[in-house]
């Protein structure tokens, strides 16, 4: 890749990094162009499952001040960067790893927080905004006073996920809210359809 392409790259990567709320490097390594863009569906639009080059993605994630990711980018990565619920992507990505598991969850960043594949995990265990707002539609609607004590929970996404992966509670103990987050375009490079590069080892 000539430099200048280089230099694009990582800005673009940069870019994607800096306007996500959170990221999830996988390995894919064994997957085929079909069921990469299965994957891509499967995420939907408020994800962009990107495929991408392991030293050009260590510069941007440095410059987004993204650091957990440098002892895990080896071998084949794509990268889900995720705008929308972050519950809702974590558990397309661990559905389909468990259908198929040649695609490996090695870690990722929420907010700034790094998650293990663990914590991605009981991530994706824990109840959608979507879930979430649908209870709070019924609380207000049975008893308005149980709806007053949910408003007075917190509202922080972060805060919803991070306290409940912290304190390691199943989903039914999850903080009931979630901010909202916009969508995300198939925009970092990402192999043709025709391409072998998705079954071969990423640039190290």
């Amino acid at each position: 890749m000539a430099r200048p392409d280089k230099a694009a790259a990582v800005a673009e990567l940069t870019d994607e990094f800096r306007s996500s709320n959170g990221a999830v490097l996988t390995e894919y390594r064994g997957l085929t162009v079909a069921q990469l863009r299965q994957l891509r569906t499967a995420l939907g639009d408020d994800v962009n499952y990107a495929v991408v080059k392991n030293t050009l993605t260590k510069i941007a994630a440095k410059d987004a001040g993204v650091e957990s990711f440098d002892s895990l980018l080896e071998g084949p990565s794509a990268i889900a960067f995720i705008k929308g619920d972050p519950v809702v992507a974590a558990k397309g990505l661990r559905d389909f790893a468990k259908a198929n598991p040649m695609l490996v969850i090695k870690g990722g960043v929420l907010e700034g927080k790094a998650l293990g594949s663990d914590e991605i995990s009981k991530l994706a265990d824990l109840e959608s905004r979507e879930v979430l707002l649908a209870k709070l539609a019924g609380a207000m609607k049975a008893a308005p006073q149980q709806a007053v004590s949910l408003f007075a929970a917190p509202l922080s996404q972060a805060a919803r996920l991070f306290a409940a992966l912290q304190d390691k509670l199943p989903a039914e103990a999850a903080a009931p809210a979630a901010d909202e987050a916009p969508a995300v375009q198939d925009t970092v490079e990402a192999p043709a359809e025709a391409s072998t590069e998705e079954t071969a080892a990423a640039d190290s």
